[in-house]
């Protein structure tokens, strides 16, 4: 059996403009568990409720079927921050691993459930393995400030593909290996993950909290007063609540139109490649030229228009693809934008928090949605769901009609050189009088600086120059 790998010391490591080798294998490795997570919420999104309804005792009832669905989302949202102040306790590796424990455990108990509440309970058990936030925290340890946002960018794009191929080949295992075999494939993959953690992914040298990443109790009441976070909130809890309610009943709608299940990929790989391509434009747009806000809500509007042709034109199977291409180009831009749109809003020293939060909103949506989505589909109809989506969209469009423009700034992250509080304070205000710096954050037990800052007109050499401590530097 191969030997853990070896402790890295990063603060050996020079200067660099590209990762080394432990970084890139680290940022790959915890990218590849953060996606196993959301693996774990997407893989039964498009087949589960049929299968529940036709198949499982229990499953004739809908609110039931959506509880099944969304109860991952709910033990995620509560537990999720938790389970990073543990990690930073007891250690990242301790907590993750306990984590892919409890995922697999729930998958296996869903796989071989021979009714709905077992599937449940299974269910809660998987989302009971909250750790993202340990995961994100362990990426912090393992990599330079200079190149942390590089590292959560990979996590980033892992979570967009895994979505993507979820839709894709979910119906596919469907057909191969049926629901309950999803499910123990997912507990396998749980397993596989923890020898990740264990053989490929290095040991910290230090573990401690990141000011920039971690959840401070401290930041809560911040966090929670700023109207401009609690809307982006608003936001991302509509907008995984609409996608967990849709999924209730699209499978439907297309095995209405004749299609079974193992074909139902037909349809979700062409809309996922279409919608992923669309995205790209007004992102750029969006980031570029400072348009985040008219792109943020064009993209609610674009959302509701698919919601709306979903549901008129639910009869044909060409409808049903154009409808579904709308929603998906718009949720990859909100998707993408919301993030963004946190990290410009949210003041530097509670970027974190602020994130941490924004994240458990995201889970509990998850859980709400698919909820609503089971009671519409059982006291009220199909249809009601589209309503319920659209609804939703429309209110959240008033939310963000009131929002102020990001500004268009960024965050950089710097490394310092050891030095006292005192030298951090002076240090701190001549680079919050630099021309470009609109927000600065020293934290001198951690040998880092945060800086919030304009995306032209920012003179990064002069930043350099001063943490360096050269004197002759013109502000």
């Amino acid at each position: 059996m191969p030997a853990p790998p070896p402790t890295p010391d990063l603060t050996a490591t020079p200067d660099s403009d590209s990762m080394n080798p432990i970084e890139r294998r680290a940022s790959i490795g915890l990218a590849s568990i953060y996606g196993l997570r959301m693996l774990g919420l997407f893989i039964i999104l498009p087949v589960f409720a049929i299968y529940a309804t036709e198949r499982l005792p229990g499953g004739e009832n809908k609110m039931l079927v959506g509880l099944a669905l969304g109860a991952y989302g709910l033990t995620q949202a509560i537990l999720q921050i938790p389970a990073g102040w543990l990690s930073d306790r007891y250690g990242r590796k301790p907590v993750i691993l306990i984590g892919l424990i409890l995922f697999a455990l729930g998958s296996f108990i869903a796989a071989y459930a021979d009714n709905i509440y077992w599937v449940i309970a299974g269910r809660i058990i998987q989302g009971a393995g909250a750790i993202n936030a340990a995961v994100m925290a362990l990426t912090a340890d393992l990599t330079r400030e200079e190149h942390r946002t590089k590292a959560m960018a990979m996590i980033g794009i892992t979570i967009g593909i895994t979505f993507s191929i979820s839709l894709v080949l979910s119906p596919v295992l469907y057909q191969a290996i049926d629901v309950p075999g999803i499910f123990v494939l997912t507990g396998v993959l749980a397993l596989l993950a923890m020898l990740v953690v264990v053989y490929v992914i290095p040991n910290p040298a230090i573990t401690r909290f990141h000011s920039e990443m971690g959840v401070s109790s401290n930041r809560f009441s911040e966090v929670l007063r700023n109207k401009e976070l609690l809307r982006l909130d608003f936001g991302i809890f509509a907008l995984h609540a609409i996608l967990m309610s849709v999924f209730m009943q699209v499978p439907f709608v297309l095995k209405n139109n004749g299609m079974e299940v193992a074909q139902h990929w037909h349809i979700y790989l062409p809309v996922m490649l279409i919608a992923f391509m669309l995205m790209v434009p007004p992102i750029i747009i969006a980031e570029k030229k400072a348009k985040m806000k008219q792109i943020f809500m064009g993209a609610i509007a674009l959302a509701a228009t698919g919601q709306l042709l979903l549901m008129l034109m639910q009869h044909s199977v060409w409808g049903i693809a154009f409808a579904m291409l709308l929603f998906f180009t718009a949720f990859n831009i909100l998707e993408a934008t919301l993030p963004s749109m946190i990290s410009k809003i949210a003041p530097v020293a509670a970027k974190g928090t602020a994130m941490g939060v924004y994240s458990s909103v995201q889970f509990l949506g998850a859980f709400c949605g698919a909820m609503a989505g089971g009671l519409l589909m059982q006291h009220v109809g199909g249809d009601a769901v589209f309503i319920f989506a659209i609804v939703l969209l429309l209110l959240w469009l008033i939310v963000a009609s009131t929002m102020q423009a990001p500004a268009a700034v960024r965050t950089k992250m710097y490394p310092l050189p050891a030095m006292d509080k005192i030298a951090g304070i002076e240090l701190q205000k001549k680079l919050a009088q630099l021309h470009g710096v609109r927000e600065v954050m020293i934290v001198t037990t951690e040998c880092m600086a945060c800086l919030k800052v304009d995306m032209s007109g920012f003179d990064e050499a002069t930043v350099k120059k001063l943490i360096k401590g050269e004197s002759n530097v013109s502000q």
